[in-house]
């Protein structure tokens, strides 16, 4: 194996609903991958959980994040530049971009996990209301599984 240096420019990019995650590539002999994730104000996550977990690296903005459990209030939490925010296993979250302005990240997870966002991506930005049949597919797919809590 040799090194690989992939220019920003060069980096593989899809558009997830309204966010734009740069691929930087996953760790030889690991299932791991490292995204760059910009969230335009506004832009988020319903409440869900999934197998993989999470590592957030913010960048710029703030994010909001949320972990839900039975029986009581969202816990919100906010992290801005240079906060992490590890999110294990299962745990039901969500984040939201509520700041007014994007919100840049580095998130490293589960390659299992990056096979949804390239199965729901598209090469152009989106216009009009997402298609939440597709999505919904594909997130049973992946195994993530999207909660009835409300944010």
């Amino acid at each position: 194996m040799n090194i690989e240096v992939v220019p920003p420019t060069k980096a593989d990019h899809l558009w997830v609903v309204a966010d734009k995650i740069r691929f930087l590539g996953g760790i030889p002999g690991a299932p791991l991958e490292l995204l760059d994730i910009e969230v335009p104000a506004g832009s988020g996550t319903p409440p869900h959980t999934h197998e993989s977990a999470e590592l957030f690296y913010i960048l710029e903005g703030e994010l909001t994040v949320r972990q839900f459990g039975p029986g009581v209030p969202p816990t919100v939490m906010r992290a801005g530049p240079g906060t992490s925010v590890r999110i294990a296993s299962r745990v039901p979250h969500n984040y939201v971009n509520e700041s007014g302005k994007p919100v840049r990240m580095l998130v490293m997870l589960d390659s299992a996990m990056v096979a949804f966002f390239r199965d729901i991506g598209s090469a152009e930005r989106p216009s009009g209301a997402p298609d939440f049949a597709r999505i919904g597919a594909a997130m049973e797919r992946h195994g993530i599984e999207a909660l009835a809590t409300a944010a």
